[in-house]
């Protein structure tokens, strides 16, 4: 299985189907590609412009078929990012901006996930904790200013801890098991103020599925056979954020994490950097361009009892799929080789 930030964002809706059908777009068919390259049984994706209807997911799918990588299972919700609040959630003084959306987004559903299965999704027993409100969390990290809730108590009302999605979605195993994926994109925890607003929410944003497996969010997890996937956003060591929220995921004994590498990024260590650059899953600009440099923020991290047989970060150091990995994405797919327990 594998999570992927495809970056297939469109500054409007209905742009990424129309770049999807044409099939003229050099970063679709770098996209198309890559999975085609890796060709993971179940795959997140993040950073795709959800619609109502799928319409680009299956058309998308269509392309990965016609690709030699059939996905007949394919899963969205609604999204958080581009839900309109008609708040001024960030405090800037103006309300209507990307910024304001329950997610960022220009348009409902831009950036949002999904899921492509060659095993069948079971939709009618999916947990969607998307709507849960941040103040709701247990143990939630509210942003504040000068002693005050920030940016008011009228926006912690209705703001939404997810920014994309939180979800539990069982996939039916071939032999009558399932496996549980605990899916997620995580807001960037930067482009805000002194508050940290970003920083707190991207931090508790992860924080939910400790929650989630302590019991505390009115549904029961499952018991083994699970994955927490998808885009954190935040690196153990390194850039900003919160490092403490990711390595509370990585230490904890009910997860394990596979460690994946990648050749491509062990080819680009950063000076000022600590963690590995091998286990790196986004390539930006270094410090010295005004970038974060190449950071870990893609994860895969399996159920402690699973067996990992083999995991990796899909980053080709030359030829034609380091040219299609660059061409497709800032980020890098990560996967991993999963033996379900029992």
């Amino acid at each position: 299985m594998a999570t992927y930030t495809v970056e297939l964002s469109r500054k409007g809706p209905g742009l990424l189907l129309r770049d999807i059908l044409r099939g003229e777009d050099e970063q679709v068919a770098a996209v198309v590609s890559v999975i085609a390259r890796v060709r993971p049984d179940i795959l997140l994706l993040t950073g795709f412009d959800v619609d109502h209807g799928n319409a680009a997911l299956s058309a998308l799918a269509d392309r990965m078929a016609e690709a030699g990588a059939p996905y007949p299972h394919r899963f969205s919700l609604r999204s958080n990012a581009g839900m309109a609040t008609g708040l001024d959630l960030d405090g800037n003084g103006r309300a209507g901006e990307p910024r304001d959306a329950q997610g960022y987004g220009r348009f409902a559903g831009q950036g949002g996930m999904a899921i492509l299965s060659r095993f069948p999704i079971l939709s009618d027993e999916v947990t969607d904790f998307s709507a849960l409100l941040w103040k709701d969390l247990p143990g939630a990290h509210l942003p504040e200013a000068e002693g005050a809730p920030f940016p008011s108590e009228a926006v912690l009302a209705v703001q939404r801890l997810s920014s994309t999605g939180h979800w539990v979605v069982p996939v039916a195993l071939p032999g009558g098991g399932r496996l549980h994926l605990l899916a997620y994109a995580a807001t960037p925890p930067v482009f805000d103020g002194p508050e940290d607003r970003n920083g707190l929410r991207n931090a508790d944003e992860a924080a939910l599925w400790q929650r989630y497996l302590d019991g505390a969010l009115g549904h029961a997890p499952p018991e083994r056979n699970f994955v927490i996937l998808g885009k954190l956003n935040l690196d153990p060591l390194d850039g900003d954020g919160r490092h403490a929220a990711v390595r509370a995921l990585l230490s904890d004994p009910r997860l394990q994490d596979p460690a994946p590498t990648g050749e491509g990024g062990a080819l680009y260590p950063t000076a000022e950097h600590h963690g590995a650059p091998e286990l790196d899953t986004a390539d930006w600009p270094e410090p010295a361009e005004g970038g974060p440099g190449n950071l870990r923020v893609d994860y895969v991290l399996p159920a402690a009892g699973m067996r990992v047989l083999a995991a990796g970060v899909h980053w080709p150091s030359g030829g034609l799929a380091g040219e299609d990995a660059a061409a497709a994405s800032r980020h890098r797919l990560v996967w991993a080789d999963l033996e379900p327990e029992g």
